[in-house]
């Protein structure tokens, strides 16, 4: 398998981490959607990243989709989620909670980067969005004594929220202070302290 994108994108992060966790090899390709798109398109016309292209040559694209279909290649032991039930239902509520808040600090990074006049409403909604996401969060992990969300072992949701997270911290510093939702630090210095959360990793750099 071969996984295009960025490390730096928590989107693609999320996957290269589960795949390791997973124990499944894959070829990297750090194409960028912007210095790359030429690359990108022949496997995803959208130009948009992650893309894991599968040892069939067929292309599987956007993150949910991808994890989706990694985890069935894997021992139902090693799922990363529960595979029904109210358990999986409350396991993807925190990833789309997860995902929905890297989502918007992507969307404010590219308002501030790339538009010469921002929108202050756009600004402002998207700031107010992401600490209404990491209040609720901090509030639903700190009721969690469990090292991991749903227990002992680390799972999808734990690893989307930390990678949306690293990724809030290093676009918008100015939005993420740790001792404002502690739980959430506690959460994200735990897995960024894995070995496979060191590996799979790169330095925020913003597209030019």
């Amino acid at each position: 398998m071969i996984l295009i994108g960025q490390f730096d994108s928590p989107f693609v992060r999320r996957v290269g981490i589960a795949l390791r966790v997973l124990g499944l090899a894959f070829e990297h390709r750090p194409w960028s959607t912007f210095g790359d798109a030429e690359l990108i398109a022949p496997y995803n016309p959208l130009c948009r990243v992650p893309v894991l292209v599968l040892d069939d040559e067929k292309a599987l694209v956007e993150s949910s989709a991808i994890l989706d279909h990694i985890d069935s290649l894997s021992d139902p032991s090693k799922r990363l989620i529960p595979a029904e039930g109210p358990a999986r239902r409350q396991a993807l509520r925190v990833c789309a909670l997860s995902t929905g808040l890297a989502d918007k600090a992507v969307s404010l990074f590219y308002e501030r980067a790339l538009h010469e006049h921002q929108s202050d409403l756009w600004r402002s909604r998207c700031e107010h969005q992401i600490q209404g996401v990491l209040t609720m969060l901090n509030t639903e992990r700190a009721e969690r004594a469990t090292p991991y969300w749903f227990g002992e072992s680390i799972g999808h949701a734990d690893i989307a929220l930390a990678c949306a997270l690293r990724f809030t911290a290093d676009a918008h510093p100015s939005l993420w202070q740790a001792e404002r939702w502690p739980a959430l630090g506690a959460h994200a210095e735990r897995c960024e302290a894995l070995p496979v959360f060191q590996e799979i990793s790169q330095a925020f750099v913003p597209p030019k």
